[in-house]
């Protein structure tokens, strides 16, 4: 264990005394940390995408305390610690390379990856195939979790067509649809789109947060625009001037 890890769990043990230490941070659960943990894996992967490196530094600082944090509410709770979680992550990370960690063939490998998945879901207690896909992960990323689950088992569309087909009439739907029954309709519309963008090879979440970064940053540069133009915000403008001004600013990135 490094000096600096050390200190890291000090700190810890420090915030959460119940007698000296912080307020806020003896009040917390694992519920309530939770969210935090969350919001840090996503920080640490938009440094990433910005490439700033002493950004990313820094935020894997935040989600490391968040496992710290939680293993000291467990340690706490007399139900494990941190040399626990590490045990635990290394064990598994050893079952899971066996032609690294021992002298099984890069064959044997391939053979044995299935079923050792198949064993730790038997180990947790899961029976179904979509058993373990953890409902807080965000909704794209979920929907192609139990797709690729379910396409595993076979339940899949042979090619894209399908998947094209599929969401047009889903389209058809959300658009024949009541007010009692939209939500449920638009749902199912994105979940086959997910399933088609699959189909490509493509991430669906890290797609969908790309084009946000994209829809963002175009939209910055229009209102920059729509001010030195016409000298106000966009709301004024009317239909033609602001599609003119998303053309300017999608022509700015060509």
């Amino acid at each position: 264990m490094t000096d600096q890890f050390a200190r890291l769990l000090q700190i810890m043990r420090r915030l959460r005394d119940p007698l000296s230490g912080c307020e806020w941070d003896r009040a917390q659960t694992f519920a309530t940390i939770a969210p935090y943990t969350i919001e840090e894996a996503y920080e640490v992967s938009d440094a990433i995408d910005r490439n700033d490196d002493d950004d990313l530094k820094e935020e894997l600082g935040d989600l490391l305390l968040q496992v710290v944090f939680q293993s000291q509410i467990a340690e706490e709770a007399g139900l494990f610690d941190i040399q626990d979680v590490a045990r635990t992550i290394a064990d598994k990370m050893e079952a899971r390379h066996p032609h690294i960690f021992s002298d099984a063939t890069a064959a044997e490998v391939e053979s044995r990856w299935e079923q050792l998945k198949e064993h730790e879901r038997h180990a947790k207690g899961e029976q179904s195939a979509m058993d373990g896909v953890a409902l807080a992960l965000p909704g794209l990323l979920r929907a192609e979790k139990l797709q690729k689950r379910a396409a595993r088992e076979g339940f899949d569309w042979a090619d894209r067509s399908g998947a094209e087909s599929k969401i047009l009439e889903e389209m058809q739907e959300l658009r024949q649809s009541s007010a009692a029954d939209r939500e449920e309709e638009a749902g199912d519309l994105l979940f086959s789109a997910v399933n088609l963008v699959r189909k490509y090879g493509v991430d669906p979440e890290v797609a969908m947060r790309k084009a946000n970064a994209k829809f963002e940053r175009r939209y910055r540069v229009m209102e920059a625009m729509a001010e030195t133009t016409y000298g106000s915000g966009l709301s004024p403008l009317d239909d033609a001037e602001m599609d003119s001004l998303w053309r300017a600013a999608k022509a700015q990135e060509l």
